[in-house]
């Protein structure tokens, strides 16, 4: 009994797991996000099927109130990060991770654990989805984009809540504000359609958002930044895909007719 457990505690580099954010909730065991994952995969599979013989449901109250909660959350979580990574006087070019017990540094944290948590979250943005039957919106970008950027947070809350992963954490967070506003706003119906003519650029925002974050990569490499070079790599390369995948989305939807 006790070497299976042992092997399902074991998972490569564990032993570098930053040791302040282990007893935090969801966080420890990577079965945990395995679980969590597989279930909305589950979903996307079988929630389809059910809603199949239903009719669509308009749900108009549960999505403003869930959007503008994600909208205040992501506004609470991007003024942390502002504000603590200032008072820590952190570089926006180049900042080593550190395990630090200090108050602000533990706050920083915190941070990158709501923000984890708020990728949990957006999973819920996927079953709205199937409860309105919005099969279109069911895209692989849609999927792509919720499953990885849950797998990156659990990975960052587990490994690296400090340091320069602040940087596109912030970027994220602040789009998401305008992202899930313009949402709220818009379950409340036709009335306010009129006045959300500036959806075409929330697109142009993430890809702005890609755009930077590719940029910050890019000299953190060259730069050779104390910063966990194979996250920089692996960032570069996330950025490279959401710019295409996004890029493409944007071209089909807003430049088709032009």
């Amino acid at each position: 009994m006790s070497s299976s457990i042992a092997f399902l505690d074991s998972y490569p580099f564990a032993e570098l797991a930053d040791e302040r954010t282990q007893s935090w909730p969801l966080v420890a065991s990577p079965w945990n996000a395995a679980l969590l994952l597989a279930l909305y995969l589950l979903l996307l599979h079988f929630a389809p099927k059910w809603m199949a013989s239903r009719q669509a449901f308009q749900l108009r109250l549960p999505l403003f109130g869930y959007n503008l909660f994600m909208a205040l959350l992501n506004g609470y979580i991007c003024l942390q990060l502002y504000t603590t990574s200032r008072a820590l006087d952190y570089s926006l070019q180049c900042q080593p991770c550190k395990v630090s017990y200090d108050p602000l540094e533990i706050r920083l944290a915190s941070a990158f654990w709501l923000f984890y948590i708020s990728k949990i979250l957006e999973f819920a943005d996927t079953f709205f989805f199937i409860l309105r039957k919005k099969r279109s919106q069911l895209t692989f970008l849609h999927v792509y984009h919720h499953s990885s950027m849950f797998v990156i947070c659990w990975i960052v809350i587990k490994w690296i809540p400090t340091g320069s992963t602040f940087v596109p954490a912030l970027m994220n967070s602040f789009v998401h504000i305008v992202m899930y506003g313009y949402y709220s706003l818009s379950a409340l119906g036709p009335r306010l359609y009129p006045y959300l003519w500036w959806k075409r650029y929330l697109t142009t925002l993430q890809l702005l958002q890609f755009a930077l974050g590719l940029a910050w990569g890019v000299q953190a490499i060259v730069s050779r930044c104390e910063y966990q070079p194979w996250l920089s790599y692996t960032g570069v390369a996330y950025m490279l895909s959401f710019l295409f995948l996004f890029g493409r989305f944007y071209s089909q939807k807003y430049t088709k007719c032009s």
